[in-house]
């Protein structure tokens, strides 16, 4: 693909890049909806990515290119603006005016960007072509940030330029990936640190295509009971709540009665989640797949019962998954009510595993399963 982009570049603007950078998507593991809680993820890195390929121009003039449509979008250094057409130039635009807040870009670019991260699958190509546009960016124009500082950045241009009120863990993840590693956030003081899960092991990322109704309202409804549940706990308990973080499940289970009940129902997904994350680290330190893989069956369950962000599609992989023996764990992976099911598995078994899935899921809902092998991979880097 970095080949294959470089002709590209080199066709299209008549010069050679100067400067490349790639950053790869990303996939939650475990922690859903964890992160507005001030809870605990695992995430990583995958082997799917994005180039990023510039060089500057004469002038003023900045022209960023999509390698795989050949859509050029033009604009002023000076004057990064969001456009309503190639909304995608917006996720660069925004991490342009981003770094411009820390150092200076006398002159414009020329850009392009070319990747192979599955459309629609939730495995976060914006993220990665923020982190991968970002560094090449930064690098064009002598600017330093720390990776947290590019994440942000990211997490800026898609809250400000592409109308998307994301967190930060998608950019964190795509930066602080690790190859057979997993990367664990802690959101209330954004440490990040890798966990090895061992060159035995890896995912499938289940794609169902799936996309319900009502998915940002849906979303809106349940952060705001998790808000309120932390209100109910801080006042109920005898020690400091900023967020359902502090609270644990037996906490939960003695005041959930005394609660209002569907905030009650809400709030148990993400107290429980941040909890089977730091579970999930001491399997993983003790090296237990097994166990691992079972708190990710778990995981799906409390999102399904107690959060309802799941779906009969969604339901019928993770059913079928539990049936065969190959397959480790399974959950649905990011916001859900759609999108895709992240599986546990052993390399050797992904083709036999990937086919029971599928076969099920077409018996069931008429159509194919888009299936991917994921390895969880190193993180943004520049390309020599």
């Amino acid at each position: 693909m970095y080949d294959q982009v470089s002709k590209l570049f080199q066709d299209h603007f008549g010069v050679a890049h100067t400067v490349a950078s790639f950053a790869p998507g990303r996939v939650e593991i475990l922690g859903n909806h964890t992160d507005y809680n001030e809870g605990f993820v695992l995430s990583a890195a995958i082997n799917f990515g994005t180039y990023f390929l510039i060089a500057p121009s004469d002038d003023a003039t900045c022209r960023l290119v999509a390698g795989d449509l050949m859509a050029e979008v033009s604009f002023d250094v000076s004057s990064p603006a969001s456009v309503t057409e190639n909304t995608w130039a917006n996720y660069v635009i925004g991490v342009l005016a981003g770094l411009q807040k820390h150092g200076a870009t006398p002159k414009g670019f020329n850009g392009m960007f070319l990747g192979n991260i599955p459309l629609g699958a939730g495995l976060s190509s914006s993220a990665a072509l923020e982190m991968c546009s970002g560094l090449a960016l930064s690098a064009l124009y002598g600017i330093e940030v720390d990776a947290l500082e590019m994440a942000r950045i990211g997490q800026a241009a898609e809250h400000k330029y592409a109308g998307v009120k994301c967190g930060l863990l998608d950019q964190v993840s795509s930066l602080f990936g690790k190859a057979h590693s997993l990367v664990m956030t802690d959101f209330r003081s954004l440490e990040v640190e890798t966990l090895s899960l061992g060159e035995d092991a890896a995912f499938l990322m289940c794609n169902t295509r799936a996309k319900h109704a009502l998915v940002d309202g849906e979303y809106n409804d349940r952060r705001e009971h998790c808000e309120a549940a932390a209100a109910y706990f801080k006042d109920a308990l005898d020690h400091p709540v900023g967020a359902l973080r502090d609270v644990s499940w037996e906490e939960w289970e003695a005041q959930a009665p005394s609660m209002d009940p569907l905030t009650a129902k809400r709030a148990a997904h993400p107290i429980g989640e941040s909890e089977r994350v730091l579970k999930g680290r001491r399997l993983l330190d003790a090296g237990d797949l097994a166990g691992f893989g079972k708190l990710m069956f778990e995981s799906h369950d409390s999102s399904a019962g107690y959060f309802e962000n799941s779906c009969p599609e969604l339901d019928t992989i993770v059913n079928a998954a539990k049936g065969i023996p190959s397959v480790l764990g399974a959950r649905l992976s990011g916001g859900g009510f759609g999108g895709s099911v992240v599986a546990l598995i052993h390399p050797r078994d992904a083709e036999m595993a990937a086919h029971a899935i599928d076969a099920v899921f077409k018996r069931e809902h008429g159509h194919p399963c888009e299936i991917s092998v994921i390895t969880p991979s190193d993180g943004a880097h520049m390309v020599a």
